[in-house]
């Protein structure tokens, strides 16, 4: 009998160290340069303030569909390019960029995202009629792109079916997100089922700045409060992982609700969202890269990318 048993708990050892070994290299790929990188094409002046539908919003997409390819991230439909429509903004051509890594549960899913649009080109009464967004939400695309490449660097398939998403037109009605999620049962690459399931979702959206030089490590984060479970994971990572945040939490009916999680949370889907609160800069031409707190970037960065993998890894949650 213990002959029998001594492989057998090896075996669940092993696993149990390979598993964590994969999530910890998975997070040493998330780093400030990327960071930066990712932040600085998001919100220069040549993406022309990535207004939805517009060229500038249109480069953006494309430079998204770029670094998906680089990573070897799948795309969800076709081309990663989720197009659509509006009637009360027929003139925008928007689209979602959409990539993804499949699980070994066909059945379930789960969905990351950021929305890359922002006010574009404006006449104000300042010298700079570009609004770069790189809070809004330049920050949170960083986010997004460096935790696809994060899951990636672990080496190892999810349970789940991981989604990342990167939303357009948030800033005239969360447009993108909406259109995902009911489009979502009609756009399926599954071909064994018609409905897999959204087991939950998170959201980061302006994730780079301190309101005061005491906000350095503040991060808003809001959760389904039937998923209590959210709060604990982000609770023992910032412990264990040493992440320099100090999160204020919110039931997520206490969420201001104006981006992208709110389409998921009013079909019942469990959510996160990451937020570091409105400043002076705030849908303003001033809204530039060289104001991003890098270092906080970084931690929410990985502190969501740590939700996610529990999100995608546990068998249930």
């Amino acid at each position: 009998m213990k002959n029998f048993l001594l492989p057998i708990l090896l075996l669940i050892i092993s696993q149990a160290i390979f598993a964590q070994t994969a999530k910890d290299k998975g997070l040493s790929a998330i780093d400030l340069n990327k960071a930066k990188e990712y932040i600085e094409v998001l919100a220069g002046d040549s993406l022309e303030g990535r207004k939805a539908g517009a060229s500038g919003g249109l480069k953006a997409s494309e430079y998204i569909k770029s670094k998906f390819l680089e990573m070897g991230i799948k795309p969800w439909v076709d081309n990663y390019f989720q197009p659509f429509e509006n009637e009360n903004h027929k003139s925008l051509k928007m689209r979602n960029v959409l990539g993804y890594i499949p699980g070994k549960y066909i059945d379930e899913v789960v969905v990351i995202g950021a929305h890359y649009d922002h006010l574009g080109i404006k006449t104000n009464k300042t010298n700079d009629s570009i609004y770069n967004g790189a809070d809004d939400n330049a920050s949170g695309v960083s986010a997004i792109l460096q935790i696809a490449g994060a899951f990636m660097a672990s080496g190892e398939k999810p349970l789940r079916t991981v989604i990342f998403a990167l939303w357009d037109g948030e800033e005239v009605g969360l447009l993108g997100s909406f259109h995902f999620v009911e489009d979502f049962q009609e756009n399926i690459t599954f071909p064994l089922l018609s409905a897999p399931k959204m087991k939950g979702h998170i959201n980061c959206d302006m994730i780079g700045r301190n309101k005061t030089e005491a906000d350095y490590n503040h991060v808003a984060c809001f959760f389904s409060p039937e998923k209590p479970v959210f709060k604990e994971w982000l609770e023992n990572d910032i412990v264990r992982y040493h992440l320099d945040l100090a999160p204020e939490f919110h039931p997520m009916n206490d969420s201001p609700g104006g981006s992208d999680h709110l389409p998921f949370s009013m079909k019942g889907i469990p959510v996160m969202f990451y937020n570091t609160d409105l400043h002076e800069d705030y849908h303003q031409p001033s809204d530039h890269a060289d104001k991003i707190n890098y270092d906080k970037v970084v931690n929410i960065t990985k502190a969501a990318y740590l939700n996610l993998w529990n999100m995608a890894n546990l068998k249930d949650f």
